[in-house]
């Protein structure tokens, strides 16, 4: 993986538009490595930060646009 990949990942992009903290992100990813190790459950970032209340569907939608 290169810096360029992480530039194109949802989180960076969210971060970037202006939806979401760094903080919420770091706080979206330790939700999904407890679930991925406890659970065997890998939900998407995104997913995530729509249950925690952080995005709206409509951004979650327009950073995937952007991720094209």
């Amino acid at each position: 993986m290169t810096i360029k990949d992480l530039d194109n990942r949802f989180g960076t992009t969210a971060i970037k538009l202006g939806f979401i903290t760094s903080e919420q992100l770091i706080e979206a990813l330790t939700v999904q490595v407890k679930e991925n190790v406890n659970d065997g459950i890998h939900r998407l970032i995104g997913s995530i930060l729509r249950d925690k209340g952080y995005m709206t569907v409509e951004q979650i939608e327009q950073v995937l646009k952007v991720m094209l």
